[in-house]
């Protein structure tokens, strides 16, 4: 699928990785649009992806680090066989089919989602931004996602100029556990899902949704369905003849009938129903 060279990655099986797709289904927030070319951030790494001929080229400091980033050692044509045998799923696959669940930084992918609470995608790209730009490190022309400590140096009036609005004092809340170990991350990814579930909704400004959001696009847990607005549509429109509009029965609803794919469904929906199929 994919050949690394020194400061590329070139991706063969364009069939399996569309960066629209991976990078426009609510999955991440860090990345640029240029023209045809995206230029996507995490952590401390940045990468440009380029279409060449029948090719994307993937330029970026760490080859190892993107590989795995854009978990490239998954083939995900047996993934998509099996969820294609719902009749919704298979038109969702249909139209995102280069979709792949990103493997990004934990500590960033918290603090993203805390913010993304009732919160829209330019919104959520400013404060990151700002955050980034005041708190991060400058490298070459970027800045880095900031480190622990210089989040934890940060106080609400900083989080509120930055525009996450009542989020604030979540983020500072959160940060002060990470930082003082009362928020384990250590601790949280040796936990089944489920009790990883409860530990990350004990903490302020993270419920069910935003607790779901972080197993999945932070710890690639992917017996987990994120519920949102566009999630509920769909549910009630496709994917249940019992309606419903608690978003807790819902996600377990569905991960009964996705199970260890789960995740992956999640992101062809996602994707499929807020492009407004």
């Amino acid at each position: 699928m994919y050949i690394l060279e020194d400061n590329k990655i070139i991706i063969q099986d364009t069939s399996q990785f569309q960066p629209d797709h991976i990078l426009e289904c609510g999955q991440i927030f860090r990345y640029e649009k240029f023209g045809d070319d995206y230029v996507v951030y995490s952590g401390t790494h940045r990468a440009k992806i380029i279409k060449e001929n029948d090719c994307f080229i993937i330029e970026c400091d760490d080859v190892d680090y993107y590989k795995k980033f854009f978990d490239l050692d998954t083939d995900y044509t047996p993934i998509k066989k099996q969820l294609a045998t719902n009749p919704f799923l298979s038109q969702a696959i249909n139209f995102g089919y280069g979709i792949r669940i990103l493997k990004n930084d934990l500590l960033e992918i918290i603090i993203s989602f805390i913010i993304s609470a009732n919160n829209n995608i330019p919104r959520i790209q400013k404060s990151l931004k700002y955050i980034c730009e005041n708190l991060g490190q400058k490298k070459d022309d970027y800045y880095t996602f900031p480190t622990l400590e210089k989040l934890h140096n940060a106080n609400i009036e900083f989080f509120t100029q930055a525009g996450t609005g009542y989020r604030a004092k979540y983020l500072v809340d959160t940060i002060d556990k990470l930082y003082n170990k009362e928020f384990d991350l250590n601790y949280l990814i040796t936990l089944p899902t489920t009790e990883a579930r409860k530990y990350l909704t004990s903490f302020m400004g993270i419920g069910d949704k935003v607790a779901d959001c972080i197993l999945l696009f932070g710890m690639h847990r992917m017996d987990v369905f994120p519920v949102d607005t566009w999630i509920n549509k769909v549910y009630n429109e496709s994917l249940s003849s019992t309606p419903s509009f608690n978003r807790k029965q819902i996600a377990s609803s569905l991960v009964n009938i996705f199970k260890n794919l789960s995740g992956y469904a999640q992101q062809y929906v996602f994707y499929y129903r807020r492009s407004g199929k």
